[in-house]
C-alpha cells in the first residue's frame, strides 16, 4: 500500500505494542495530521503556502478521501487570504473525523487491524494493532526517518517535510532512543529547515501550541 503523509503520521501516532494512540498532549496529534495533509497537498501541486497565506493552485481531486475533504474545504472558502495557521486550525477541528478516515483506510489496506474490547471490563476500547501483512509499512516509516536522521545523507523533500512535522509536533522521540535524540538535535534541525514549507508550517504549529498553552493556563 502506497502511504500518504497523513497515513504515515497516523502510524507514528499509534503505539506499536498496544495499537492505542501515543500519549501526546492535545491537540498535537490533530495538528500533526492537519500539517501532513497540507504538506501532501503542497507536494501534489494543489496548494502553495507561506507565512502570509495559503493559496489554492489546483482543485482537481486527488482520489484520496482525506486529502479531497481538505481540498474541498479550501476550495469552498470565500476568503483568499487565509494563512496556514487558519487551515491547520480548521483541519485540526475535524481531527477526530480525519483520524477515523485515516484509520479506516489503513485497515482496508491491510496495514492495521481494528480490535474491539473493553477497558476495565466496562468502557468500549478500540485498538489498532499492526496487521501481519502491514508490518513492513510500519517499520518502513520509522526506519526510513530514523536512518535519515542518523546518516549524513541529504533527504528527499517529502522526508524532510515529515521530519520537520515530527519535530514541530513532538514525534521525534518516537523515532530515536534517548541517547540518539540527544546527539541528533542539530541534525534534525538541519533536515527540518531544508524546506521552506517546513519552516512556515513549523512556525504556525509553534504559534498554535503556544496559544493553546496560554489559554489552558488562563482557564
Amino acid at each position: 500500500m502506497q502511504l500518504t503523509m497523513p497515513e504515515e503520521i497516523m502510524l507514528l501516532l499509534l503505539d506499536d505494542r498496544t495499537g492505542r494512540p501515543v500519549g501526546l498532549p492535545p491537540p498535537a496529534a490533530d495538528y500533526a495530521v492537519a500539517g501532513a495533509i497540507l504538506m501532501d497537498l503542497s507536494l501534489s501541486g494543489h496548494v502553495d503556502t507561506d507565512l502570509a497565506r495559503l493559496m489554492l493552485t489546483s482543485s482537481t481531486p486527488t482520489g484520496n478521501a482525506v486529502l479531497d475533504e481538505a481540498l474541498g474545504m479550501i476550495a469552498a472558502s470565500p476568503a483568499t487570504t487565509q494563512d496556514s495557521r487558519h487551515w491547520i486550525s480548521e483541519l485540526g477541528a475535524r481531527g477526530e473525523r480525519l483520524r477515523a478516515m485515516l484509520l479506516d483506510r489503513l485497515v482496508a489496506g491491510g496495514v492495521l487491524r481494528a480490535e474491539e474490547g473493553r477497558f476495565l471490563w466496562v468502557f468500549p476500547d478500540r485498538r489498532y494493532p499492526k496487521a501481519a501483512e502491514g508490518t513492513a509499512e510500519v517499520k518502513e516509516v520509522r526506519g526510513r526517518l530514523r536512518d535519515i536522521i542518523l546518516s549524513n545523507d541529504i533527504p528527499e523533500p517529502r522526508d524532510a517535510l515529515l521530519i520537520g512535522l515530527c519535530r514541530a509536533t513532538g514525534l521525534v522521540p518516537l523515532l530515536l532512543t534517548p541517547p540518539e535524540l540527544e546527539e541528533t538535535v542539530q541534525r534534525v534541525d538541519e533536515i527540518a529547515d531544508l524546506e521552506e514549507l517546513n519552516r512556515s508550517l513549523s512556525e504556525v504549529l509553534r504559534q498554535l501550541q503556544a496559544s493553546m498553552v496560554a489559554f489552558t493556563g488562563l482557564a
